[in-house]
């Protein structure tokens, strides 16, 4: 790989709108047709989690006894350098969720709204069609059908259940130290 190659991955890691996008298309995906709300940042964190590294997410189809080549990991996304997350309190985590949240509400694109101690987090209309543009770009077409799959598999979890679930089909995570990077 040439070093030219690793800095222009870096660059595109460091990109928000990169990250709002998957976001978006993500949130379109689990909430469906009738537009339902991802209950909680660390849900939604979650869920990214196994968007963000496809491995875990052929891993975690595994655990739930569902065929993990609905996936369709690509086998040069078995070995590239992932994106970074860490072992936070409550598993793989960010710290830039929020800060993609608040720019993707003053865009109009989602609305963050709390109930009770918890944030959902919905789109907005103009987030749909956003959303919808994106899921159909070529560039997006594997988020998009990943999204469904994460969708369909944990979408309908609670959070705290996913949570649960996380650490149970990964078990090496809950070894990790608070902020530790996690591998893909």
């Amino acid at each position: 790989m040439s070093l030219r190659l690793i800095r222009a991955t870096g660059r595109l890691e460091q990109s928000d709108a990169l990250h709002m996008a998957r976001l978006l298309v993500l949130l379109r995906a689990v909430g469906g047709k009738k537009l339902k709300a991802v209950d909680g940042i660390t849900k939604l964190v979650k869920l990214d989690f196994l968007l963000r590294y496809p491995g875990y997410l052929e891993r975690a189809l595994r655990s739930l006894r569902l065929d993990p080549d609905t996936a369709r990991v690509l086998p040069h996304e078995r070995d590239t350098i992932e994106s970074s997350m860490v072992r936070y309190r409550y598993g793989p985590w960010d710290a830039r969720y929020r800060r993609w949240l608040a720019l993707l509400e003053a865009k109009g694109l989602v609305r963050t709204t709390v109930v009770g101690r918890t944030v959902q987090i919905s789109l907005t209309p103009q987030g749909v069609d956003a959303a919808s543009q994106l899921a159909a770009s070529d560039a997006m077409r594997d988020i998009d059908h990943r999204s469904a799959v994460v969708a369909k598999a944990v979408g309908g979890f609670t959070g705290t259940k996913l949570r649960q679930f996380v650490y149970d089909a990964f078990p090496e995570l809950t070894s990790l130290r608070l902020g530790e990077d996690i591998a893909p």
